[in-house]
């Protein structure tokens, strides 16, 4: 588990870098708090930030879930590569929206598979074992 477990912790170290780069942008582009709108770069930044916070709900729970049953290794493996497709979701957005998609597509297709075995595992337990 300790592979899972660094997973989630680079998971949330990402974030927290996101959140560091929002508030950068807001003085960058001068958007002064509690505004969230008003210069568009700055609402990319904003975006990645949000989009990401909604993704960690599923994917966070979903990846310890997942590692009970199927095992850490492969959970980690999934979760990297969520981590990895944040980062190029990050780095495409804050460019150019049109260029999130990739980034949103390898970070969503691992959080998807960790999602359906989460669900899976204890139907299968069930199954097998009985409640």
């Amino acid at each position: 588990m300790s592979l899972v477990h660094l997973v989630v912790a680079l998971a949330l170290v990402e974030f927290l870098l996101f959140t560091w780069a929002v508030g950068r942008a807001r003085v960058r582009y001068n958007v002064p708090a509690p505004a969230t709108t008003g210069n568009p770069t700055f609402e990319r930044y904003f975006r990645v930030q949000m989009n990401t916070l909604e993704q960690l709900v599923i994917f966070l729970p979903s990846l310890v879930i997942f590692a009970h049953y199927w095992g850490p290794a492969i959970a980690a493996a999934l979760g990297a590569l969520f981590i990895i497709g944040r980062a190029i979701y990050f780095f495409g957005y804050t460019r150019d929206p049109a260029k999130r998609h990739l980034g949103f597509m390898v970070s969503s297709l691992p959080s998807l598979a960790l999602l359906v075995g989460s669900v899976a595992g204890p139907i299968h337990a069930l199954i097998a074992h009985g409640p």
